[in-house]
């Protein structure tokens, strides 16, 4: 799928990216021990922040970018123009599937989502490319996906 992504500024990315690396330092993760920090770039411009929850009822945990969405939706807002995730491993990793469906429910298609290596301060300081962010977005990380519009769409008897 090759769809148009939004781009983000160099000023709104760097911010979204910082305040995902500082949205981990919130993660209770004993159970995992795999910190993982997300933020979510509002339209009007506010970040909000989300780290991961677990529980020791495995199922009762939940991830960054869902902690993200979750405090964006419960005070009303529902416009996003751009989302960070950050864990402890030098690689871009993508979120789960159950986040990229809550994503899919708020956020639009083309929306820039960051995958932010852990080691991104050290591969800007060395001066490699984009730090070794990937960017997608939430089309790419959910292709062929199911919405809320296609609960309007007309039904056979």
């Amino acid at each position: 799928m090759s769809a148009q992504t939004w781009t983000l500024g160099v000023p709104d990315r760097e911010r979204l990216i910082q305040a995902a690396f500082d949205a981990k330092k919130n993660a209770y993760c004993k159970y995992s021990n795999f910190p993982v920090g997300a933020a979510l770039l509002t339209a009007s411009g506010e970040v909000i922040r989300g780290a991961n929850i677990e529980n020791a009822s495995y199922g009762g945990t939940i991830c960054a970018e869902r902690t993200a969405i979750v405090k964006a939706v419960s005070e009303g807002i529902r416009s996003f123009v751009g989302l960070a995730v950050v864990t402890n491993i030098a690689e871009a990793t993508s979120p789960c599937g159950i986040c990229r469906q809550v994503l899919r429910e708020f956020c639009a298609l083309n929306m820039p989502v960051l995958l932010v290596p852990a080691d991104y301060d050290q591969r800007v300081a060395e001066g490699k490319a984009g730090g070794g962010v990937l960017e997608t977005s939430i089309g790419e990380l959910l292709p062929h996906s199911f919405g809320p519009e296609h609960l309007e769409l007309p039904r056979q008897s």
